[in-house]
């Protein structure tokens, strides 16, 4: 029995999820997110609260699709009312980041700036030339987006 698929999924004042066979939608201040389910864990809206489980309970395989499912959907909960962010860091003499519009304006010490677009969903700021902040909705491709600015 998966431990973390047990757990219910609180679901905060503002939101509002819809629940359409193997995709959730979740809908609250910050934004929209649609969460496809994975195969065999079916979720239900029980006293406020989103509750996860399998299909066929007898099934040991699906054990860790069903945890998978009930993080899957806690972080579009908590996306869509909180958001989630990334702070990077910038150390290195010389080295700074700058807003271009949407684009993001690194100088590393290569021959030419860095340019790094920004997904959609994604929001990036830098407060001070060695900050950078990413926000977004979506924890995935705010982690994604953070791990591809690293990466330079």
């Amino acid at each position: 029995m998966s431990r973390i698929g047990k757990k219910p999924v609180a679901i905060p004042a503002g939101v509002t999820v819809t629940i359409d066979g193997q995709t959730v939608t979740v809908k609250g201040p910050k934004g929209q997110m649609r969460q496809a389910l994975p195969p065999g864990v079916v979720v239900t809206l029980e006293e406020g609260a989103l509750q996860t489980r399998r299909e066929r309970p007898d099934d040991k395989s699906l054990a860790k699709f069903h945890g998978l499912a009930r993080s899957l959907v806690a972080n579009a909960v908590t996306g869509v009312n909180d958001g989630w962010k990334r702070e990077l860091d910038i150390v290195g003499v010389g080295y700074r980041a700058t807003m271009q519009g949407k684009d993001l304006n690194l100088t590393l010490g290569f021959s030419h700036p860095v340019l790094f677009k920004a997904p959609d969903g994604i929001t990036i700021e830098t407060p001070s030339q060695t900050e950078i902040l990413v926000k977004g909705v979506d924890k995935q491709l705010v982690g994604e987006s953070a791990a591809k600015i690293r990466a330079f």
